[in-house]
């Protein structure tokens, strides 16, 4: 089975669409790696597969070799150098919750300071990835395929990609309750019950489903429809890892002041009522838009009128500031740098965030207290 490497199976789930599912895996699989993992992203959201687009790799392709697939590399295990100092507008580090903030620092100008900034280098772990759109002619190819076929493809991936040694699967599903999810766990209660050794009369090793992260957003309608895969997670007996409310506010990067454009804070309320886990709230930040589609590194507290750029905060203590880019920054247009997108990553306002999240993620896997709820009655 392609599985045998994989030490831990984590699903990413969610009720309904929009949510910033997609979005979600790939911070909880970048922060991981950070963390030392090796990490791989399963993508079997087959009708909008937005994996590689989010981790830059597009136009990258599938190799085969003996026995199935050999996913796609986003970077090997590696030593990344101390991030640059960034700072961020003080608001953000409060939407961070159950010490998902420990990391930041503040300033003297009120804002926050990346607490990882003064860090020795940092040993990563490897990130791979698979996904559909790997294997499609191009962006805007369209998948038209009924039940069986998708069934078939997502039992395809789970059996035939090789994955290497790996810490940490994340599985990236659509949303709702559909047949991939059904095919999905259907294949991986069948395949990680570990069967017997005639020759050691030993259980021989199988992948673990650790359980689910279940994301929402705050509105009331996205919260009832999480219901649902409570519900799914109790009758299929998927364990229930956490549930994450993204866009838990926007905190504006030129002034600071954060404002709750869909409400807050219904996650928490949720989890608390159903006696799930509540790993945290994500705000908005469209530095990290900027980070994934253009590929340029976040920078907080430059604020543009008119084609001219103002300092909000002032510059950050031992950065050097690059005129050409300065330039490119005015006009509204950003070259997109060089580096790894893990690298990058640790200059967002959100991974301080995410660093909570998955620390508590790996805490409840290695603890074995992911939670087993039975079904919902609404």
């Amino acid at each position: 089975m392609s599985l045998d490497n994989v030490k831990n199976i984590v699903l990413i789930l969610s009720g309904k669409g929009g949510v910033g599912k997609s979005s979600i895996t790939t911070q909880l699989a970048l922060s991981l790696s950070l963390a030392g993992h090796s990490v791989g992203i399963l993508d079997i959201d087959l009708t909008g597969p937005s994996i590689p687009r989010l981790l830059g790799i597009e136009a990258s392709k599938v190799k085969q070799a003996p026995g199935g697939w050999l996913p796609v590399e986003v970077h090997p295990s590696q030593i990344l150098p101390p991030a640059p100092p960034t700072t961020y507008p003080s608001p953000i580090s409060a939407t961070a919750t159950n010490g998902a903030n420990t990391n930041i620092k503040t300033n003297n100008s009120g804002s926050s300071t990346n607490g990882h900034a003064d860090h020795q280098p940092i040993q990563i772990g490897s990130l791979h990835a698979m996904s559909l759109a790997f294997l499609l002619a191009s962006r805007s190819s369209a998948i038209v395929w009924r039940g069986p076929k998708k069934t078939a493809m997502v039992r395809q991936f789970l059996t035939s990609v090789l994955w290497g040694p790996t810490d940490y699967l994340l599985i990236d599903t659509p949303p709702g309750t559909s047949d991939e999810h059904i095919s999905l766990v259907e294949t991986l209660l069948k395949d990680v019950t570990a069967p017997f050794s005639s020759t050691t009369n030993r259980a021989l090793p199988r992948p673990q489903l650790a359980g689910a992260v279940i994301v929402t957003t705050p509105q009331a309608v996205a919260i009832s429809d999480v219901r649902k895969e409570l519900n799914f997670c109790g009758k299929t007996g998927v364990k229930v890892l956490g549930v994450v409310e993204n866009m838990s506010g926007y905190v504006c990067e030129c002034c600071g002041v954060a404002t709750n454009l869909f409400s807050k804070g219904g996650g928490e309320v949720m989890a608390r009522e159903f006696g799930v886990g509540f790993l945290g709230g994500v705000p908005l930040d469209s530095q990290w838009g900027a980070l994934v589609e253009e590929g340029v590194r976040p920078k907080y507290g430059d604020v543009v009128k008119d084609g001219v750029k103002e300092d909000t905060y002032g510059s950050v203590p031992g950065a050097e500031e690059d005129d050409d880019e300065e330039a490119e920054m005015s006009t509204g247009q950003r070259e997109r740098e060089e580096g790894l997108l893990v690298d990058k990553y640790r200059s967002c306002s959100l991974y301080p965030v995410f660093e909570g999240i998955a620390k508590q993620v790996v805490d409840t896997v290695q603890s074995g207290t992911a939670v087993s709820v039975g079904q919902i009655v609404s």
